[in-house]
């Protein structure tokens, strides 16, 4: 006959802590029967609970990690009210915890909105949670790093208001990107055409792949609008010969390429400047045009402004490629309910509040409407969404390897927001909610005339 122990392990069995036992404390039953009711008997699982007294539920199967209630507080504060941000906020300060699988546990919110689809059911998960203690940290989301008062700064996407969601998310420092990015700093989705290339190769990949869909020659004159720390503006100066120019809102990432520039002896090649997009010249002064990241903080209104901004600055007959993240949820069928619950969850308010506040994601039709509004023709256009994934799942091993000196850095909620926010962006590409996509794009001279050629097959004769 198996012992106790023996039992806690076996599949589905709830383990029982070593002090005398509280399974019968009325708390602990009411969390049981809360987490039940989000995500499942524990037969149905593919992670541990572990309660704060000690008590664990296994799995039938090898967990990929493990839910940690740390409190009997912690589910009334992620219920209460019902919305991403509730879920999310748990974990960034500590009510509960992530051990193992973090893009595993991402999951846990599609599941407990598919268990609690009926107004019956949220009322009777608030009763229960509206029963648990309050606990003594109701307010401790005031601690964290919050982008708040932006509306000082005037609407969304106004030239002072973004220079400032710049500062928001760069202010971290260059040391702290620099512990899970590449080693040129590059920060965007990375190319592995065989899925396990290295972080460095993949980036160095990517840079090369747009650099190519350019057809950058010497001497032409290349303008990269949210250069970053600079990487891509130095590569094809570097391997394609071009005058390259980078601009960008953040003072950080500025100083950085600037440095990077002078110590490989490219200052007569490559110009960064502290820039906004709307402030580029009109005088069709680049032959090629790239944007890689950026089209995502640019905000729907605001699409047609940026288009113009880029024809205007490019000549006749040039290439614009502009690489940005899109959603794919965005362009399909809803309902009024699903705008209803859209409203009530809340989804997006943690982005928005912790990592990139007034970004701002849309179907690739809206963006391809826009740029040809504005008088660019479509050449060519990939979807790198697996490629993205695979990019994204680097970077959160690099941080979780480095989580003590982040932590150290930049503080543990911080830490824990960029832990999760990378995690859950890994789970939007791979579900397909989110893709991202390099458009080509021309600006036809007089005669109908571009630089692009016929067909693709220069793209591929060296990998």
């Amino acid at each position: 006959m198996p012992t106790l122990h023996d039992l806690s392990h076996e599949p589905g069995h709830t383990s029982l802590p070593v002090e005398p036992p509280r399974w019968a404390d009325g708390a602990l039953k009411t969390a049981q029967r809360i987490v039940e009711a989000l995500f499942g008997p524990p037969l149905t699982r593919d992670f541990t609970v572990r309660y704060w007294n000690g008590m664990v539920e296994w799995p039938a199967h090898e967990a990929r990690f493990t839910l940690d209630i740390r409190t009997p507080a912690a589910l009334r504060r992620m219920l209460l009210p019902p919305s991403e941000l509730s879920f999310v906020e748990a974990y960034l300060y500590g009510d509960i915890d992530i051990d193992g699988d973090i893009e595993g546990a991402v999951a846990l919110g599609d599941l407990a909105a598919s268990r609690i689809g009926s107004a019956a059911k949220v009322v009777a998960l608030s009763r229960d949670a509206m029963s648990l203690p309050r606990g003594d940290g109701d307010a401790h989301a005031e601690h964290g790093r919050v982008a708040r008062g932006l509306l000082r700064f005037g609407r969304a996407h106004s030239q002072r208001r973004d220079a400032q969601a710049v500062r928001f998310h760069y202010d971290l420092g260059n040391d702290f990107y620099a512990m899970w990015l590449d080693r040129q700093m590059v920060y965007s989705c990375g190319y592995f055409p065989q899925g396990n290339e290295s972080l460095d190769d993949g980036q160095s990949g990517k840079l090369d792949l747009i650099c190519r869909k350019l057809r950058l020659s010497a001497g032409e004159r290349m303008l990269d609008i949210g250069c970053g720390w600079g990487a891509l503006a130095i590569h094809a100066a570097t391997r394609y010969d071009v005058h390259a120019t980078g601009i960008t809102l953040s003072e950080r990432q500025a100083a950085y390429a600037r440095e990077r520039v002078a110590r490989e002896g490219l200052s007569d090649r490559v110009t960064i400047e502290l820039r906004d997009y709307r402030d580029l010249p009109r005088t069709g002064s680049y032959d090629k045009i790239s944007s890689v990241g950026m089209i995502e903080h640019v905000g729907e209104g605001r699409l047609d402004e940026y288009f113009d901004a880029a024809f205007h600055a490019l000549r006749p007959g040039g290439l614009f490629l502009n690489h940005g993240i899109v959603s794919v949820e965005a362009a399909r069928p809803s309902s009024k309910m699903d705008a209803v619950w859209a409203r009530l969850w809340k989804r997006g308010a943690f982005i928005d509040r912790y990592v990139f506040p007034d970004g701002e994601l849309v179907p690739i039709a809206t963006v391809i409407a826009a740029a040809e509004r504005n008088g660019f023709e479509l050449r060519d256009a990939e979807n790198l969404r697996e490629h993205y994934v695979t990019t994204l799942r680097h970077w959160v091993d690099r941080l979780e390897h480095h989580d003590a000196e982040a932590r150290a850095l930049v503080g543990e909620v911080t830490y824990r927001v960029w832990r999760l926010y990378m995690a859950a962006s890994a789970y939007a590409f791979d579900t397909g909610r989110i893709g991202i996509v390099q458009s080509l794009l021309a600006k036809v001279d007089e005669h109908g005339n571009t630089s692009a050629p016929r067909s693709r097959a220069d793209l591929y004769l060296n990998g």
